[in-house]
């Protein structure tokens, strides 16, 4: 199946050809669910259709395995899960892929957060995710994400593996937080995964190579993958496939590297007329 799509450069109509796409990943937050973290009803009859007609769905985020679990529960056989931006890769239950920390590495990490205001850890760990934190505020805005969660008193000493170190910051992950962990760059993966998160996994964990993984075991090129985004903690992910899209609500970084745009955002179903229009060529049986 070929889509032939219309489009301008430099006041220039052309037309360009989506060859046979067999695989789509799409970001969750801000990408297919919208401001109310919820997925449009359509989207539920597109998956159907991509299945029948042997084209794979991946969701990919920086959310914990057990909370996208939810979203997509009565389908759960179907999907394959990226969780905790790109150090876990699940399908049926089964582990793909998996990028641990080195917990002992974690200290130092905890160690500036604590002293950082409202600035709360949440150690997202292969069975759960821990907090040290009882603030109402912060407690709201995790459950967002993480469907098992357990307080503690000192994080560190969790004895799970430890796949990401996220900080909710109040104060702005990207303005606030991120030059405190600037030198840790060269080491391990910083991403902003959200206007309050910040993620820290291992240096060769992300969307990107998660998809990779993906790509390898299910024989598919990138030239037939399909990836959404909207914030810089999928970045890579675009590397991975000829047909990248930028969320129209993206963080600029996305927009700018991007190869395209949906035509609408994350409030309009953006991701979904995207699949619809490049994918299934605007037709459903």
């Amino acid at each position: 199946m070929q889509a032939l799509q219309k489009g301008v450069y430099y006041g220039i109509n052309y037309y360009f050809i989506f060859e046979m796409i067999k695989l789509v990943v799409t970001d969750l937050d801000g990408t297919l669910l919208d401001d109310n973290k919820k997925i449009n009803d359509e989207f539920w009859d597109v998956e159907k259709e991509l299945a029948a007609r042997g084209i794979f769905f991946c969701a990919a985020s920086g959310r914990q395995y057990y909370s996208i679990l939810t979203k997509f529960e009565h389908i759960r056989d179907r999907v394959y899960f990226i969780a905790e931006n790109g150090t876990f890769v699940i399908y049926k239950n089964e582990v793909i892929h998996r990028e641990a920390l080195d917990k002992k590495e974690s200290i130092k990490f905890a160690e500036i957060a604590r002293q950082i205001k409202d600035v709360h850890i949440v150690y997202c760990c292969e069975n759960s995710a821990y907090i040290e934190s009882n603030d109402e505020r912060f407690n709201n805005e995790v459950v967002k994400y993480y469907k098992r969660i357990e307080k503690v008193k000192d994080v560190t000493e969790v004895d799970d593996v430890l796949l990401k170190f996220s900080l909710c910051d109040f104060g702005g992950a990207e303005q606030n937080s991120l030059p405190l962990y600037r030198t840790f760059e060269k080491d391990y993966k910083i991403a902003i995964a959200g206007k309050y998160f910040l993620d820290i996994t291992h240096p060769k964990a992300n969307k990107g190579t998660a998809i990779a993984v993906l790509q390898q075991k299910l024989g598919i090129t990138q030239d037939e993958t399909l990836v959404i985004g909207d914030y810089p903690n999928d970045l890579e992910m675009l590397d991975m496939a000829k047909y990248n899209f930028a969320m129209k609500n993206a963080h600029p970084e996305i927009l700018r590297k991007a190869s395209f745009v949906t035509e609408y955002d994350n409030n309009n179903n953006g991701a979904v007329e995207t699949i619809k229009k490049y994918c299934l060529n605007g037709q459903m049986t």
